[in-house]
């Protein structure tokens, strides 16, 4: 059966080509492929005299996006890489120019579909949640070992969930009963401790819960923080930086930093207010609801 994940159209696809407006001959750095939907648009536009250079520390995702950008093999580089190390590579690539630099933070559907990732409560998995399957910590670890006011912490800092101490009492309750080892197992536990608060509500309890997971799991928001540095250092002046965040913390991330740098005069803004999804896009890819997209072009080199 054909494989056919990688032909799921990005989030704010149109956007983000009238944003960097890709022109032939540039270097471009998607830094998180992902599939390659955004990277196939943006690799038709910079032509063989162009460079995509696609990062992904998911290496099953990185693969699916190499199928997908086959026909512009001449002209893309796919680096299995953390985003956090940008300034790095692009030393090791030797890049000296990088014309523009896209963040797409949302998971990929394939990360989604797949039920032993463990992403996703709407399927049975097991508690992986590491975009890096080859690193150490997984969601069920943390689920089983983290003691009670840890995995509040976890639950306040990272997903900002009010009910953060009922659900970490809960899980160490059950947890002392038999392991928590699936999503489903997750999700009922969730369910269970915040049913009640959650009735009016459009979301299930376990969004937030999974969500502050993924972030530990990951250490994300670390990442970010480290990789919106990086693209701040390597961008081109006048280059273009596009960030789509799809949570609060990222994206007040993004913004604060994004401040800074207009503040200081090396860059200015692009969008004014951030980019959402139009009511069409959301109805065909609801995951594209909580998307903002924020961009910003450097003036001059610090």
């Amino acid at each position: 059966m054909k494989n056919t994940d990688y032909y799921h159209k990005p989030v704010l696809a149109q956007a983000v080509l009238d944003i960097l407006e890709p022109r032939p001959s540039q270097v471009i750095v998607d830094c998180t492929v992902g599939l390659g939907g955004h990277a196939e648009a943006i690799a038709e536009r910079i032509g063989p005299d162009g460079m995509l250079v696609g990062l992904d520390k998911d290496v099953e995702t990185l693969e699916q996006a190499r199928m997908r950008l086959e026909p512009f093999a001449m002209n893309v580089r796919l680096v299995h890489e953390d985003f956090r190390n940008l300034a790095l590579i692009k030393e090791r690539l030797r890049l000296t120019t990088i014309d523009a630099i896209l963040f797409d933070l949302g998971l990929s559907s394939h990360q989604l579909s797949r039920s032993e990732r463990g992403f996703s409560f709407m399927r049975e998995g097991t508690l992986d949640m590491r975009f890096d399957r080859s690193q150490g910590l997984t969601a069920q670890e943390v689920v089983n070992t983290f003691d009670e006011r840890a995995l509040e912490k976890c639950f306040r800092e990272y997903s900002e969930e009010r009910h953060a101490s009922r659900i970490a009492a809960m899980l160490v309750t059950e947890r002392k009963k038999h392991p928590i080892e699936t999503t489903t197992q997750l999700a009922d536990i969730a369910y269970r401790s915040l049913g009640r608060f959650y009735r009016k509500r459009r979301i299930h309890p376990a969004t937030k819960v999974f969500q502050a997971l993924r972030i530990l799991v990951n250490d994300e928001l670390t990442g970010l923080s480290l990789a919106l540095e990086g693209a701040r250092e390597s961008i081109s002046p006048g280059g273009k930086i596009c960030i789509i965040a799809f949570h609060s913390l990222e994206d007040r991330m993004v913004k604060n930093a994004f401040r800074a740098w207009l503040s200081d005069g090396s860059f200015k803004s692009i969008t004014k207010k951030p980019i959402r999804p139009a009511i069409h896009e959301i109805q065909e890819n609801p995951r594209s609801r909580s998307a903002k997209l924020r961009a910003v072009e450097k003036i001059y080199c610090n």
